[in-house]
């Protein structure tokens, strides 16, 4: 059992370390301050992984996009894409150092019973910001570019699979035991879209580091997916697959291929309301996977206003069962 976003907003200790750090940018490239806030979800909880603390922005940072987080604001990427071309970006692959530098730092300190966890932003949803310079509720401009053109949005994902590579094997060659793929706006595709622009790059990612680390399993998390959920699983052929919490996990569990291992999918406003409806929730979600490897989790990240003690109940609630 881990949680998505585990190390983050609603722990009083993180907010207590970014009010000092001044910034979520600070923060992340500050290896040891990083270190910290991947840590504290373990001391507190001891959840069996940590996930790297970090920001799936990093990569398009790195291609040599200016990032920044403003307060209150959502990330921006300067310049945006839709009216750039991507040779014009200088890469600056030296800004992944940091990150290096951090995972081996929680490496040194994880209890051995924990799991590391690295990731990454699949190509789509990293696409999504480099090409309109922030996020958005429908992604129209970044899919209307990858209709008008495809060449163009395909060299922009091309470059996205070859620095995550890159930067997931650093991560594995630094300490995490396993990395997942979070492609958060997939379920904003067309069928068509979907096959061309998350399966097809993923499946990319996932062979070639298989080449690199037969061993190191891969999780791959299309959120929003749907029905669409089987052809992923089919054609990017990841270690084990992160289900959202719109998926009835009755119908994931017999849809999916017996034996793969799941995540997910708890309702992390089931996690924010607690009570009865925390307890129903968890006991769905156990009840759906008992026959397959599970690692339980949300659905989608923990929400900041989330009350530690139904983190709590949570724990009692899945360790108890």
């Amino acid at each position: 059992m881990w949680l998505m976003r585990q190390a983050g907003r609603y722990l009083p200790e993180y907010r207590a370390l970014r009010a000092e750090k001044g910034g979520f940018l600070a923060l992340a490239t500050d290896p040891p301050a990083a270190a910290e806030v991947t840590m504290q979800p373990i001391r507190r909880f001891g959840f069996d992984g940590a996930i790297l603390f970090s920001d799936i922005l990093m990569v398009p940072w790195a291609l040599g996009q200016d990032l920044s987080f403003g307060a209150g604001e959502g990330p921006r990427l300067q310049p945006p894409l839709v009216d750039h071309a991507l040779g014009e970006l200088e890469a600056a692959h030296e800004r992944l150092e940091p990150v290096y530098a951090t995972v081996r730092t929680v490496a040194g300190q994880l209890p051995s019973a924990t799991t590391f966890l690295g990731f990454a932003g699949s190509p789509w949803t990293v696409a999504t910001y480099m090409v309109a310079g922030q996020g958005s509720k429908d992604h129209a401009e970044t899919r209307a570019f990858a209709y008008r053109d495809p060449a163009a949005f395909d060299r922009i994902v091309a470059a996205i699979v070859d620095l995550t590579v890159t930067y997931l094997s650093g991560q594995i060659d630094s300490g995490v035991e396993a990395v997942q793929l979070f492609d958060s706006w997939a379920g904003s595709l067309s069928p068509a879209q979907f096959e061309r622009w998350v399966i097809a790059p993923n499946a990319e990612i996932v062979r070639r580091l298989r080449v690199r680390y037969p061993s190191v399993p891969i999780i791959g998390f299309p959120k929003g997916a749907g029905a669409k959920l089987v052809d992923y699983a089919a054609g990017v052929k990841p270690d084990a697959i992160g289900l959202d919490e719109t998926l009835d996990p009755a119908w994931a569990d017999a849809a999916l291929p017996i034996g793969m291992p799941v995540q997910g999918n708890l309702d992390p406003l089931a996690l924010l309301t607690g009570g009865a409806a925390l307890d129903a929730g968890i006991d769905r979600v156990l009840a759906a996977f008992r026959e397959r490897p599970h690692v339980f989790n949300l659905g989608h990240g923990i929400g900041q206003h989330t009350p530690i003690a139904h983190v709590e109940q949570l724990i009692r609630r899945v360790r108890g069962a």
